[in-house]
């Protein structure tokens, strides 16, 4: 079967790390197999290689390991009377708590999504994609795998949303003897956490995504 363009719906996926040709991740350009620099914006072009992976789960560990202290210390530290009204210290998963029992439901649940679903959410898309990098998959599984990565790549950008919240709050309440907010030792750990995560997926191949594609579809042997 042919469609509009006259070429076979299953016809044969030619990548182009087959045809002989290295595509250029700065500016999206193909050039041949043994060109070492992109004529177009001078990068430096090289092959997709899993061995470009081991940045990527050094990254992501290393993030992992930052976000478990995030959520186990406190956030946020609010003196009050110099410490004679008492001393409070919320956690990112306590804060989300407090702003329910206060009513701010709209709030707690962009917390919760921003601090808890996101960042769980890009870890658990980043080894999916590390782990099934390279290996064979048909273009629909392809375009799922790209699809992901995008959308790690977009929510990324959102990520530090408590560590903006802990620095304008922080900025703000300095009443000296009556409140002060400081930032607690998880805003620190959330903020490494969070840029460790980003690099993991910078340092992801996305070419790598097409070159598991086989040559042919089962369904074409099939057929054949």
């Amino acid at each position: 079967m042919s469609g509009p363009d006259g070429l076979s719906d299953h016809a044969p996926v030619l990548t182009a790390h087959r045809a002989g040709l290295v595509g250029c991740r700065g500016c999206g350009r193909v050039w041949p197999e043994h060109a070492e620099v992109c004529g177009r914006c001078g990068a430096r072009l090289a092959s997709p290689d899993r061995r470009s992976l081991q940045a990527v789960w050094a990254w992501w560990l290393a993030g992992l390991i930052f976000y478990i202290p995030a959520n186990l210390w406190p956030m946020l530290r609010t003196q009050s009377f110099l410490g004679l009204a008492g001393n409070t210290e919320a956690t990112i998963l306590g804060g989300v708590v407090d702003l329910m029992h206060y009513g701010n439901y709209g709030i707690a649940a962009i917390v919760f999504v921003a601090s808890i679903v996101v960042p769980i959410g890009k870890f658990v898309v980043i080894a999916w994609l590390a782990r099934v990098a390279g290996k064979p998959a048909s273009v629909e599984a392809a375009h799922t795998r790209l699809r992901a990565l995008e959308a790690v790549e977009f929510i990324g950008r959102w990520s530090m949303i408590d560590v903006f919240v802990v620095a304008i709050l922080s900025a703000l309440v300095q009443l000296g003897f009556v409140a002060s907010i400081h930032p607690g030792p998880a805003a620190v750990s959330f903020a490494l956490s969070v840029a460790f995560t980003m690099l993991s997926a910078l340092s992801f191949d996305p070419r790598l995504i097409w070159r598991g594609l086989p040559l042919r579809t089962r369904r074409d042997r099939t057929a054949e």
